[in-house]
């Protein structure tokens, strides 16, 4: 028998924290064409971000940035509910054959591009090939897969091996599958797409550079006719304008927080905390973010070497790493799982004889058996993410004290970014990873990762786990996994998973978090 994945009609029940916010009726409270009691007139959101996205080209960038702008705009045919299951969005329905190779999208009729044309098979499979293309977080489980169109609103994918991932690799928000007009994506180039043109509650006005990004209330939008739950269900806009303003300096977003000219303010710095949670007319905002890591640059230079690398990795104390950057331990925890712990199904402690070992007689041992000798280890950083800096810093002196010569190079987040893609420019970086809910979408443990080099027993069990035909058999695959990743390679060193903190006026009410703030459904209060 076929299986059908319908709309999951589920009120929210978030995995995710919002501390101090009285969020309104999750489903908008109100029609969408109905002015709340104290919506303003044409209202504005105004948040400040800490970086300016590389792109707005959401298959093509992991940061988060572009994620979270991105978003307002594209919309992908799954999407994520609160509780991290993959659920239709563009799609209607999807049905599943038995042997988990044929994917039949039925699309929901109707649905309009914000230069009026209307959503069709063409544009879904030009979409998600150019999405299968350009995204890291595909791994192999599309490789000889073909999209074709059944008339103008059905879309079947045939694979050639079935995986038990599909549906949540396609819901990702991290290099989501936006799907964009054909016409779009024939026109995009080397350097991405030229027009930005979705289906989502909100369109793209205009984009001042390292100054604002400026999207405006999609008036033809039609949500669905179900609750929202987490990136699913309901979208209404009640805002009319959101503008993103690109604020570098901390000190300058809470100060505008504090005076009314940001109404959300991202990246609260961690030692603030105590501050905003004592504040009358502002309130703390939670999000589970992910994991915090270091990235090693295994193609080039001293980091190339395992040895050196496991020198690294032993010499760490994790937990000073991890409260010089968080400050209160309500905003971090410590682990050694590559997957975040609330997606329990993968989040594992296997290889945890490797993590958080803080042995400096080992260290030296292992610097010695690698030939070191004095190198300079350049680590990547950035101020734009205080939390990243303080690890580096960290990091700094721990390494000192077994004898390792480190530079730190300090740059914008966007050149930071575009660093990382240099091999011979980088030995380490400090960097996020932001949560997902499969391995497969992990895009550190891929050699087409920055720093990431090609290793074939990591490829195998990569294999091995997007082929299997039950949870359980992959599961038992990725803990493996982990274990050699940790004792035999060791791309990365994981440190520990960590909410980020965002600040709200008390004027903005609704805010949800997943992955992320979610200003649909919000509202702005006199």
């Amino acid at each position: 028998m076929k299986r059908l994945i319908p709309f999951l009609a589920v009120l929210i029940s978030a995995l995710l924290m919002v501390v101090g916010c009285s969020s309104s009726n999750p489903s908008g409270a109100t029609d969408e064409n109905e002015e709340s009691g104290n919506q303003s007139e044409n209202s504005v959101l105004k948040v400040a971000l800490p970086t300016q996205p590389p792109t707005l080209d959401q298959p093509t960038s992991t940061a988060t940035v572009t994620r979270d702008a991105a978003r307002l705009m594209y919309e992908t045919l799954v999407t994520t509910d609160s509780e991290y299951k993959a659920v239709p969005m563009l799609a209607e329905s999807v049905d599943v054959s038995d042997d988990n190779k044929i994917y039949t999208f039925k699309l929901r009729e109707g649905v309009k591009f914000h230069n009026g044309d209307e959503m069709l098979a063409e544009d879904v499979i030009a979409s998600m090939e150019r999405w299968v293309e350009k995204s890291s977080v595909t791994g192999s489980m599309f490789e000889g897969a073909t999209w074709e169109a059944d008339g103008d609103y059905t879309v079947v994918l045939q694979l050639e091996s079935p995986s038990v991932f599909v549906l949540d690799t396609m819901a990702s928000q991290k290099m989501a599958a936006a799907i964009m007009p054909k016409e779009i994506v024939d026109e995009a180039d080397a350097d991405g797409v030229k027009e930005y043109i979705g289906t989502g509650p909100y369109k793209f006005v205009d984009w001042k550079q390292d100054q604002y990004i400026h999207f405006t209330k999609n008036e033809d939008y039609q949500p669905v006719d179900e609750p929202a739950d987490g990136l699913a269900g309901e979208k209404i806009a009640n805002i009319d304008d959101i503008y993103l303003y690109i604020v570098t300096d901390s000190s300058t977003r809470y100060t505008g927080l504090q005076t009314g000219e940001y109404d959300l303010i991202y990246t609260v710095p961690f030692d603030s905390y105590d501050q905003l949670k004592n504040e009358t007319n502002v309130y703390p905002v939670f999000d589970t973010y992910g994991e915090t890591l270091i990235v090693y640059n295994e193609n080039e230079g001293i980091s190339s070497n395992l040895k050196f690398r496991q020198a690294l990795n032993a010499a760490y104390d994790v937990e000073q790493m991890m409260f010089a950057a968080f400050v209160d331990e309500d905003l971090y925890w410590l682990h050694p799982s590559y997957m975040t712990k609330t997606v329990t199904n993968w989040a594992t402690d296997a290889g945890k004889e490797f993590y958080n070992q803080h042995d400096l007689d080992k260290a030296k041992q292992l610097l010695e058996e690698s030939d070191y000798n004095n190198e300079e280890l350049r680590v990547l950083t950035t101020r734009d993410y205080p939390q990243f800096y303080n690890i580096a810093v960290v990091m700094e002196e721990q390494l000192k004290a077994i004898g390792v010569n480190v530079k730190l190079e300090i740059y914008d987040w966007p050149t930071l970014l575009e660093k990382q893609e240099q091999p011979t420019e980088w030995d380490a970086s400090v960097i996020g990873s932001s949560i997902v809910t499969t391995p497969s979408q992990l895009l550190y443990i891929s050699p087409s990762f920055a720093g990431g080099k090609r290793n074939e027993t990591i490829l195998g069990l990569k294999d091995q786990i997007e082929d299997a035909s039950t949870l359980e058999e992959a599961q038992v695959l990725w803990e493996e996994l982990q274990q050699y990743a940790w004792e035999e390679h060791l791309p990365i060193t994981m440190l520990g998973g960590y909410n980020n903190l965002y600040g709200a006026n008390n004027k903005v009410q609704g805010i949800e978090t997943l992955t992320g703030p979610i200003f649909w459904n919000a509202t702005i209060e006199n």
